[in-house]
This record gives C-alpha cells, structure tokens and sequence, in this order.
C-alpha cells in the first residue's frame, strides 16, 4: 500500500465499493461528504428483516485499531473473528449486533494484512503509534514480561521434563522445549529432567551419537546441564512392572486382533474379542508375549488400554500401550522383546518423576488426552498440560529429523550441522547465539496460534 495514509472514515470508502457480510448484509459504501452513519446505506437487494444497525465512529476507529493490531501480531494474517472478539470485549454493547459487526470487519483487516506485506511491520505500527498507541503498548508490555506463570505452581517444587527421541541431534523445533521448559525450571527453582524417550526400535531407531549430541545442544540452548538424566532403555523394568500392574487390575488387555481388523472395530466402535478375556487369561497371554518360545512374533499380539470403543475421540479407544520388537536396541540389544509405546511410557515415567508440568506441542494434545485416561484408572494426578503453536520457518520448509538423516546418508547434506539444515548444531554453525535463540522462544512465549517466521 502506497501513497496518502487513508483517515479512519476514508479506509472503507477508498477499498471497497460494496460489501456483502456472511449475515446477508448487503451494504452500499457511499464516498461522499455525508455524516458517516449516512456514508453506509443498505442495499435495497439485502435481506429486508436485518437490522438498521450502522457502525458509528467510534466503532470504526475501534475495528480499524484492532485490525492493525492483529496484523501485527499475526504478522500479516489478521483475522476477523479475532477482531470481532476484542471488540466485543471491550465494547459490550456490540454484542447484539455481533452477526453485523462481523460483516464489516473485511475491509479493515484486508487493509491491515496488506500494510504489513507491503510496508512491512513498522509501517503497522506508525498506523498505530499515530491513532491507537495504547494497543501498540499492550504488545510491547506483553513481550517485555516474558514468560507467563505457571498455573498451580509452587516455587521449589516444580519439575519440568524435555524428552526427545535421540534418532538424531536437537532441531530448531527441539530447541522451542529446551528453552521453554528449562528458563521455567529456573524461573520457580524447579528441577529439570532430560530424557530419551528411546523405546521405539524400529521407525525411529536410536542413534547412539545422538545421545551426546543431544546433551550437549541442551546445554548449549538452555545455559546449564539438565538436573537428571534418563534413558527409557534403561528405565525398562519399570515399564515393564507397570504394565504387568495395570494388567492384573483388568486396566488393560491382549489383543491379538491383526492391525486392519483393529482399526475397522474402531470405526464401528466394536469391541474385539480379546476385550472379554478375564485378567488371568491376559496375564498368561503378557507372559507368552514375553517369552522367546511364547508363539507370538511381532505384529501378533499387542497390549491396549480398556479406555473403550465410544469415545467420540477414534484415536482414544482402546489405545495400544505395548508390542513385540525383534529389531535390536543399540544400547540394550535384544534384552526385551516387548516394548512400551511413547503414549504409555511417558505417562508412566512423568508419574515416576512427579512430573509437574508438561509443556509441549499442540499437536501432542491426543497424547495428554489417551494419558489422562491411563491416569484416572490408576487414581494419579495428572500434570498441568501447556500447549505451543506450530512454527513454520520459511527458511527450511517441513522436515523431519528421519528425513534428514536419509538425506545426508544419501550425500544431498554434509553432516548434521550442514547451513543449509535446521538443526541446532547447524545453527551453531552458521554463528547463531544462545542468547538470541532463548530471547526469540522467551518472546514468542506460550501462544496455540500457528505462526511463520
């Protein structure tokens, strides 16, 4: 956007000629020199049996402040129910007339988002500094205040956990939970756990160098060495004790229905015909399992939780806690021939550690979800849940930790800490900085919304 900065009654007049809202508003925009409440005129072709109801000046100075708000924060990519919920929450008179605000918040926001992609975000915020400069200071207060506090934390007795699956060296995405979780370990005094959560060793087969590398990133990212140091490996027999528990409770069940089979009583929301074995009967069924010469390979046999097969949810229903792997672990060899699923270990290891925080991802919700079902059976407490947004790094598009490990093994990078890969040891490299990384994950802080730097 270029030229004369458009006042608050022009925006509209200027960039639209007509607007239809989603209500079924249909309205005229008049450029003329009329009172602005005579500047909107409805539509003779709109619906007959809406409202009269204009927005005044204050109300288009409000929706113009907070589009460029948003804009700002979204970098770009305002939103009008975002809008539309700042408004009603500062105005609660406009909430009757909710369905029509909606309809006119289109040319504000377009306007915004396209200030920001033209002229950038300073040009966003001359708008602001120049009309609005409270909302501009609400950002800066936000941001200069860090990290929010935790809910239901007591100082000294936080516990804080980053559990990573050592297949290769800390990602930029990794690196969002070392600082997270480890400035909030220092902020309430807490302690903070690094675990391998290396179980899985077949899809997502440990790499023994990952480990150290692993230890060393963290170190790196968050300015001190972890408090306590775990690897699942090594943590087996207390998987292994817990499920044999949880077993004989009747909490969970052998289940030697093949995956397909599985997955259609799902969606039918059938229950299988193990579910009816008696506790005895899974108990003998786990120790054949176990048992080299038991009669069941991989594939044959899986451990599921009882949670049920109503759950709106398909991806809680009798969820699978335990299987057989024949593939070899690099660090305990062919000791175990079942292992714990991410889901079960890590609830079982959180509970373990007295865990009291967990702050993760959003797209792990499914996990808290199926875990707080396990939890409830056995009468725990479970953490206080945190959720993350995804990142996108334009710089990097997708990747995956598995992906680049095939790639460097088919010579596309040179090692891990190759520039051009978004790993934190490549980072490293190109002469990022702790310090600046821990300010940018501080800054972004704990937000749900998607963003794209």
């Amino acid at each position: 956007m270029s030229g004369k900065r458009l006042t608050p009654h022009q925006y509209l007049l200027g960039r639209v000629e007509r607007l239809c809202s989603k209500s079924g508003i249909c309205w005229i925009i008049e450029p003329v020199g009329a009172n602005y409440p005579d500047m909107l005129k409805r539509c003779s072709q709109g619906r007959q049996d809406m409202s009269d109801w204009i927005p005044d000046e204050d109300t288009i100075r409000l929706i113009r402040k907070y589009a460029m708000q948003n804009a700002l924060e979204y970098d770009g990519k305002g939103q009008a129910a975002s809008v539309q919920g700042r408004i009603l929450g500062e105005v609660a008179e406009l909430r009757q007339h909710a369905k029509h605000l909606f309809g006119v918040l289109g040319p504000a926001i377009e306007e915004a988002n396209q200030l920001w992609h033209d002229e950038g975000a300073e040009a966003v915020k001359a708008v602001l500094e120049a009309e609005a400069p409270e909302a501009l200071e609400k950002r800066v207060k936000e941001r200069r205040e860090g990290l929010p506090e935790l809910p239901n934390a007591v100082k000294g007795d936080v516990i804080l956990r980053f559990a990573p699956n050592p297949n290769g060296p800390l990602t930029l995405g990794h690196s969002r939970g070392v600082i997270i979780n480890s400035q909030y370990a220092e902020m309430y005094n807490g302690k903070m756990i690094l675990r391998f959560d290396d179980t899985d060793t077949k899809i997502k087969r440990p790499d023994l160098k990952a480990y150290d590398w692993i230890k060393e990133d963290f170190t790196w990212l968050a300015g001190r060495k972890p408090d306590i140091i775990l690897e699942a490996s090594e943590r087996m027999p207390e998987y292994m004790a817990h499920a044999k528990q949880f077993i004989d409770d009747d909490y969970m069940y052998v289940c030697k229905c093949t995956a397909d089979d599985f997955k259609q009583l799902r969606i039918e929301q059938q229950e299988c015909p193990c579910r009816a074995n008696s506790a005895l009967k899974n108990s003998d069924l786990w120790n054949q399992m176990n048992d080299p010469e038991g009669g069941f390979n991989e594939g044959d046999a899986v451990v599921r939780v009882r949670t049920g097969m109503n759950h709106k949810n398909p991806a809680l229903r009798d969820w699978p806690a335990l299987r057989i792997q024949r593939s070899p672990h690099p660090k305990v060899g062919e000791k175990y021939r079942v292992w714990p699923l991410l889901d079960f270990q890590s609830a079982v290891e959180d509970h373990i550690q007295e865990v009291t925080h967990i702050i993760r991802g959003k797209d792990l919700m499914d996990s808290t979800r199926k875990q707080k079902l396990l939890y409830e059976m056995a009468g725990w407490d479970y953490p206080e849940t945190l959720y993350w947004g995804r990142v996108k790094v334009h710089e990097f598009g997708g990747f995956s930790t598995s992906q680049m490990k095939v790639d460097i093994e088919n010579g596309d990078y040179n090692g891990w800490d190759d520039p051009r890969l978004p790993t934190v040891r490549a980072l490293r490299r190109r002469g990022f900085s702790a310090a600046a990384m821990r300010k940018f994950w501080i800054e972004l802080s704990l937000t749900q919304k998607d963003i794209s730097v």
